[in-house]
């Protein structure tokens, strides 16, 4: 079974890098980073106090959402082609199940997530200032551990999602939405009670805590609920998909 694992997580990293869609969604966090520190780069290593909170706090924090969401948006298409394409149905016939092409496709996101945080950090050492007390491993693990909590919500969509037609729009319509009510651009207690309660059942409401807490230094005891909730939903997402995960 690990052998069969590994062969499809290899060949899943050769078919992402001939995507463009996917490689773009990879890159679009850096490039967002290149962009915004050409134009206030000078300010922030000036240590401007002009500089708004938009900039020295959210923009990673949002950079490093877009990393997981893309990766979502990404997987979920992928399954809907091969849906589409009958490998899923070729695949049905070996002893792989739907869990073992989660976890292949979580380990190729983990991976260029990896890359891409990287290369986020070289463009931030370039344009931003460095902050001692940012702890940046710390950090690299939440947003790993965040995006496969959210790739399993991917996965669920991705198992039910008829055509690739459709994944992309869908997936997008599902996602997005979550952005504006994940406490990242209004804080929770502003938005309407109606609201409030839908960010409280959606996972980047907690990615977004959990990031937030970590980039001001607080420790992962500090967020142990947000990590539980995360933890919960990919177990309740991921025993759904292999119910639901539909090979034709």
């Amino acid at each position: 079974m690990m052998r069969g694992l590994w062969r499809l997580t290899w060949l899943e990293i050769k078919i992402f890098l001939r995507e463009p869609l996917g490689v773009f969604g990879t890159l679009l966090p850096v490039l967002i980073f290149v962009v915004f520190g050409r134009l206030f780069g000078r300010q922030m290593r000036g240590a401007s106090t002009g500089i708004p909170r938009a900039l020295s706090v959210d923009l990673p924090i949002f950079t490093s959402l877009l990393i997981g969401v893309s990766a979502v948006s990404s997987l979920v298409a992928i399954i809907a082609i091969y849906r589409e394409g009958g490998i899923l149905t070729r695949l049905r016939a070996t002893p792989i199940g739907p869990l073992t092409i989660l976890t292949a496709h979580v380990t190729v996101k983990l991976l260029f997530t990896a890359v891409t945080l990287a290369a986020m950090m070289l463009v931030g050492r370039r344009y931003f200032p460095t902050d001692a007390d940012i702890p940046i491993i710390s950090f690299s693990l939440a947003l790993l551990f965040s995006t496969v909590s959210i790739l399993s919500l991917g996965f669920l969509i991705a198992s039910v999602v008829p055509t690739a037609r459709f994944a992309q729009p869908i997936g997008s319509f599902i996602l997005y939405p979550m952005l504006a009510v994940s406490g990242l651009f209004v804080p929770l207690p502003s938005l309407p009670p109606t609201l409030r309660a839908v960010a409280r059942a959606l996972p980047l409401t907690y990615v977004v805590s959990l990031l937030r807490g970590i980039w001001h230094g607080e420790g992962w005891a500090a967020h142990a609920s947000d990590v539980a909730v995360l933890a919960l939903m990919f177990a309740l997402f991921s025993a759904i998909s292999a119910r639901v995960f539909r090979w034709e």
